[in-house]
């Protein structure tokens, strides 16, 4: 039986707050960020980044519902999505800046990381083929492991996606699509592009389909348990996050007016957060930030890889 879009549809912003492992990890994500802009600001980094300020969320959200035999594929703003599974700021860094202890020995930089089970790339669509792939391996070979792949509302456009989608589907594979429709495809907004829902792209295909606009874990992980155990047995999944783009695309385009941006910024988790739990909050924020800069300042002082 098709997941009902209408019956799963959250706007929850409330709910538990999350566990110090949880705030930890997601305040990292944010540090981590933050200080790639400062350190590019500061001519300190070369090339280009894509920061996911304000869904950091969600990778965090999804981490708990994956174990170490699935697949995680990563896109172009993948920072968190690698921090969230691994939880090594150093080694990322250490990546983006072509120092000694990288990840990929510096020559992945920012959007093309492997490590163990985890895989980004910066093509846009790319990723989707590839798990659908790797699914199809889990199917006969790991069963009960699925691939979970990451992509944007604007990766929508490719059309990789609805091939990988019709495969799925067709051979029943352990393959969960988590979308984080942001609602900005670089600089495009996604109204202008896309047709229709993403919801009746996937029934379609007669895939499953979630969608949440809620931040809060506790919420999003009881939502989405259920649909992503049917997913270990073969019923693919579309996940739709309804989330918010803090950052411009890269470095600094940004072509959203003042209005749009002050409407991602009330939707942050960040601020609801911080204003629940003030003494928790400032304590676990001051100690991610200091980790950070303790990371930035050891990996500038590294070799080069």
């Amino acid at each position: 039986m098709t997941v009902s879009s209408a019956l799963w549809e959250r706007s929850h912003t409330g709910g538990d707050l999350p566990s110090d492992d949880d705030l930890t990890q997601m305040l990292t994500i944010r540090a981590f960020e933050l200080k790639l802009l400062d350190l590019f600001d500061r001519g300190m980094l070369n090339g280009t980044t894509h920061t996911c300020l304000g869904q950091e969320y969600v990778p965090v959200a999804l981490d708990a519902l994956l174990g170490p035999a699935d697949h995680v594929f990563s896109n172009h703003r993948g920072h968190g999505h690698y921090l969230a599974r691994h939880r090594d700021p150093e080694g990322l860094l250490a990546e983006i800046m072509g120092r000694r202890g990288a990840v990929c020995g510096g020559v992945g930089g920012s959007q093309h990381i492997r490590r163990d089970r985890y895989l980004s790339t910066g093509v846009q669509g790319e990723s989707l083929p590839v798990a659908c792939g790797v699914a199809l391996h889990l199917k006969r070979t790991e069963p009960g492991a699925l691939a979970c792949v990451y992509i944007g509302d604007g990766t929508w456009g490719e059309g990789g996606v609805y091939e990988a989608l019709n495969l799925a589907a067709l051979w029943q594979l352990p393959l969960l699509v988590v979308v984080e429709n942001n609602g900005i495809a670089q600089s495009t907004p996604t109204v202008r592009t896309m047709a229709g829902t993403i919801a009746g792209r996937a029934a379609a295909f007669g895939v499953d389909h979630v969608r949440t606009a809620s931040t809060d874990l506790h919420g999003i992980r009881a939502l989405l348990a259920p649909a992503v155990e049917a997913v270990r047995q073969g019923r693919p999944l579309v996940a739709e996050f309804v989330t918010h783009r803090l950052g411009p695309h890269s470095k600094g385009d940004d072509t959203r007016g003042a209005d749009e941006i002050a409407a991602a910024r009330a939707a942050d988790w960040y601020p609801r957060l911080a204003a629940a739990d003030p003494e928790r909050f400032a304590r676990l924020d001051t100690a991610a930030r200091a980790r950070v800069d303790a990371v930035a300042e050891d990996v500038a002082g590294r070799e080069p890889a």
